[in-house]
């Protein structure tokens, strides 16, 4: 397994946003000046984008999901990774759903993969409060590049006027959005001194459907062609690829692998490095990366491997 490093940048605070969540710690209230201080979005119905093609469940979903503990229904006390991944999730689903791709300038290759600019393509809603709260930041603000946008909703920053773009409460939200889809629900339990909201699985066949997914990729010859011809979702075959990176980099795609004989562990954590090389850089390498780069998606899925190649510079293990 190769060694990766975290990204954070010099002397940033640790994320503190969503602690309060599945975890249950405390996190600090909007700034009520700052961008992402909104917690609800209002929108016309018909400004959403309600394809049947659109994915049930979100990689940031997906991700958490495969973090917590199926009866208990928090995450591990001791996972530093799982904030920062999950705001790169954010930024990769943007991209995914074409509504961010890289600033169309040939003179952004002389720029690294993670430093060139990123804009707003489609600014059409997706019904997803955290994507549609990312968009409207990404929106009305100056471009940047695909790592200031992860360091900045993470909070990873020591520019005061743009400590307003971290998002808050990820986790937390991430799970009241798993319960409106009846995938989790909401228990209280107390903890020594202080009472917290936890989300168990309700719904154990979604979870296992995600799991099978993982292994089915890690462990088995399954093509791009194959999976993209199965469903009627865009990029199939490179959203599991970005989950199971996303969960790589966040420290829970182990949970998906609890049960497989070590010869099979191993080999799929060395499935999951070459994923991550062929995945983070542009224009993708390998054969089955090649197969979903589809004309007129190029500047997004470019943001994707950009969005890829941060997570790979974080530890696995803090």
């Amino acid at each position: 397994m190769s060694t990766i490093t975290r990204r954070r940048v010099a002397g940033a605070s640790s994320s503190t946003d969503d602690n309060n969540a599945v975890d249950g710690s405390h996190s600090p209230h909007h700034n009520a000046t700052s961008p992402s201080s909104e917690k609800k979005i209002a929108y016309d119905p018909d400004d959403i984008d309600d394809s049947k093609s659109t994915p049930r469940l979100t990689l940031m979903e997906e991700v958490l999901l495969l973090g917590l503990k199926d009866r208990q229904g928090y995450l591990s006390f001791w996972n530093d990774s799982i904030s920062y991944a999950l705001r790169g999730c954010i930024v990769m689903e943007l991209a995914l759903r074409g509504r961010i791709a890289m600033v169309k300038d040939s003179n952004r290759r002389k720029y690294p993969l993670t430093d060139r600019y990123i804009e707003v393509i489609n600014d059409k809603l997706t019904g997803e409060v955290l994507l549609d709260e990312a968009l409207k930041m990404m929106k009305i603000s100056e471009k940047m590049s695909v790592a200031s946008w992860v360091d900045l909703m993470s909070g990873e920053t020591w520019n005061v006027m743009k400590i307003g773009y971290q998002l808050k409460q990820v986790r937390e939200r991430l799970a009241k959005g798993l319960v409106d889809k009846g995938i989790l629900r909401t228990e209280k339990r107390n903890f020594l001194l202080f009472d917290m909201a936890t989300h168990p699985i309700a719904d154990t066949a979604c979870k296992e459907e995600i799991i099978k997914r993982v292994c089915t990729m890690l462990v088995t010859r399954v093509s791009a062609s194959s999976i993209d011809s199965q469903s009627d979702v865009p990029h199939a075959y490179l959203r599991t690829v970005c989950m199971i990176c996303a969960a790589y980099a966040a420290n829970v795609l182990e949970n998906a692998l609890l049960y497989m004989q070590p010869d099979l562990r191993e080999q799929a954590f060395n499935k999951v490095d070459e994923l991550m090389n062929d995945f983070s850089t542009w224009p993708f390498a390998g054969s089955g990366a090649k197969n979903d780069i589809r004309p007129g998606s190029e500047l997004s899925l470019e943001v994707v491997a950009a969005t890829l190649n941060v997570l790979t510079k974080m530890d696995a293990i803090l």
